[in-house]
């Protein structure tokens, strides 16, 4: 009888190491001591706004949100742990560019998911207060990763609140509903924690992994060999505490 794989930690990969390096620098270098300490507006420039991105075309924050946490600890630290996890294996099929670019599309992609949904909200209930809200974190991205995760490795182990063994596909769709859940019956003004974002995460790692996917089995390959590729991601978030109301 074939047994299931179980989850299992990776090394840290050379690009996950980078990633991590500078976020924690970012962090405690320009969050913690330079806007805290100092007073310099870090999170005013950089954090994600969507009537910033919108209407003011500041769209380098679609990038830059990504490298920013809040300043609780726990916040830093699930996030970047959730991408030693499950980013290291993940890297280490696909390679530290392909790793890269993926990392980036995705949290982007969850940027302007975010902002458009949040845009269609005001439209809708005339409430424009969610368009003026800061959203910080690498949780986008990084539920994008799960996502890649998940695919790459669906038949792993993953255990659920550390007590509930379940396979790492099952595992993502499990927080796919979780977060879809938690959007639709949260305040979208009086949340602390960007549902949509996550989502958007999961939705633009998608659409990633199904372009690639035509790519490598489009017309230029005619009838060639399938080269299925898997994925996942995963994430956490501190809802205490100081700091963007919103943090991703």
């Amino acid at each position: 009888m074939n047994r299931p794989m179980s989850f299992s930690i990776a090394p840290m990969t050379p690009m996950v190491k980078k990633i991590i390096i500078i976020n924690v620098a970012i962090w405690f270098g320009l969050q913690v001591l330079a806007e805290s300490f100092l007073k310099w507006p870090i999170s005013n420039l950089f954090s994600l706004v969507p009537g910033q991105i919108l209407y003011e075309y500041k769209i380098w924050q679609s990038v830059t949100y990504l490298f920013l946490h809040s300043l609780q600890v726990t916040h830093i630290l699930f996030n970047m742990l959730m991408l030693w996890f499950f980013g290291s294996e993940v890297e280490q099929t696909w390679g530290s560019r392909r790793f890269l670019t993926y990392y980036l599309v995705t949290g982007v992609g969850a940027a302007f998911i975010y902002c458009f949904g949040m845009a269609l909200y005001a439209y809708l209930t005339g409430d424009t207060r969610p368009l003026l809200i800061p959203v910080v974190g690498a949780s986008g991205a990084l539920f994008g990763v799960m996502l890649a995760y998940g695919i790459l490795f669906g038949d792993r182990t993953i255990y659920f609140f550390m007590l509930f063994p379940m396979k790492a596909r099952y595992f993502v769709m499990l927080m796919g509903l979780i977060e879809f859940a938690n959007m639709v019956t949260s305040q979208v003004s009086g949340s602390e924690v960007a549902y949509l974002a996550h989502l958007g995460g999961l939705v633009s790692g998608f659409l990633f992994i199904l372009f690639q996917k035509w790519q490598a089995q489009g017309p230029r390959k005619g009838t060639g060999s399938k080269k299925g590729r898997h994925l996942q991601l995963v994430v956490d978030n501190d809802k205490s505490g100081k700091g963007p109301k919103y943090w991703n």
